[in-house]
């Protein structure tokens, strides 16, 4: 089982100072998942990062990274690539130029030749002899994600990937990492897009004030959510209303004033109520045109596990 695991962390404890980065958390990520890190500002994801980078290491615990110990001094654990903070580049030189001095500086000229491939597989070849100077901030997020590509990977950690990339972008690197995981390439990321972690990730991480509060599927995430708010469109609104007021476990919350949406209801129920309404709308004679909720699952357990206030409801 361990064999199969790209990162195994047991107790880890980071300080800076008086302030506790990171508390006794436990974490294990499988070969070829993408695992997402989310949690407020402070929570302890980039202090996570920058260890599984090998930019900083733990005061105390245990960290295996591909099978390896990790050791008491900071050091880029091999067959792990990424960036925390945005990608370091050189703004006077062009996007291949960037690639090449990165290569060089690695000491592995042999890289070089796969230069035109990483540019390709990130979308940049059309501006591969243009300065990053003159980068959007989504291209210089590719250009970081080409050059942690060069090195060829086996466990890809990156920093808010899809930060400042418009929606054609973002899903060219959506595509890049879920090929590299099919391939076997371990991806761990953070972000605070929950579409982006839902899109991508198989199991997520939720941290906050140094503490791991949630860690697994999204499957199980969702389960476990409390009551949720969906918006509901039917065929017959009114009907489709009656039938929520008499099925048990769901409210009607909201009935939308707007002209534009007077078809649509919202509704708050657990997912068995939910079941229950769909199958009730069903055996009715209505047909159910939409069904989502108006909060996402991992967007509701993020707000209750991270949020005190929201937590206390």
């Amino acid at each position: 089982m361990d064999a199969l695991l790209s990162v195994r962390a047991h107790a880890i404890t980071k300080c800076f100072g008086d302030v506790v980065a990171l508390d006794g958390i436990d974490l294990d990520v499988a070969q070829g998942q993408i695992h997402g890190l989310v949690g407020p500002n402070g929570a302890g994801k980039t202090t996570l990062l920058g260890l599984l980078l090998g930019l900083a290491v733990a005061d105390s615990g245990r960290l295996e990274i591909l099978g390896t110990p990790v050791g008491r001094r900071p050091a880029a654990p091999d067959g792990v690539a990424g960036f925390v903070d945005g990608p370091g580049l050189y703004p006077s030189l062009t996007a291949r130029q960037n690639l090449a001095a990165m290569a060089a500086l690695r000491g592995d000229d042999a890289r070089a030749a796969g230069i035109d491939d990483v540019l390709d597989q990130v979308g940049l070849t059309d501006v591969a002899d243009d300065r990053a100077r003159g980068f959007s901030l989504g291209m210089r997020q590719r250009l970081g994600l080409a050059a942690a590509l060069l090195t060829k990977p086996r466990l890809l950690v990156l920093d808010e990937p899809s930060n400042g990339l418009d929606p054609a972008g973002k899903k060219h690197v959506h595509g890049v990492l879920t090929r590299l995981a099919a391939d076997g390439t371990t991806v761990v990321l953070s972000s605070h897009r929950m579409d982006d972690l839902e899109a991508l990730c198989s199991e997520v991480t939720i941290l906050a004030t140094g503490r791991i509060v949630f860690s697994g599927p999204l499957s199980k995430l969702a389960a476990e959510s409390r009551e949720l708010d969906y918006r509901l469109l039917a065929s017959d609104p009114q009907a489709a209303r009656r039938v929520a007021v008499d099925t048990a476990g769901v409210h009607v919350v909201e009935e939308p004033m707007a002209r534009h949406d007077a078809q649509r209801l919202v509704v708050r129920a657990p997912v068995p109520a939910l079941d229950a309404l769909v199958v009730g709308l069903v055996q009715a004679g209505i047909s159910v045109r939409e069904l989502t909720p108006v909060v996402s699952p991992l967007e509701a357990a993020f707000l209750a596990l991270t949020d005190p206030q929201e937590a206390g409801r």
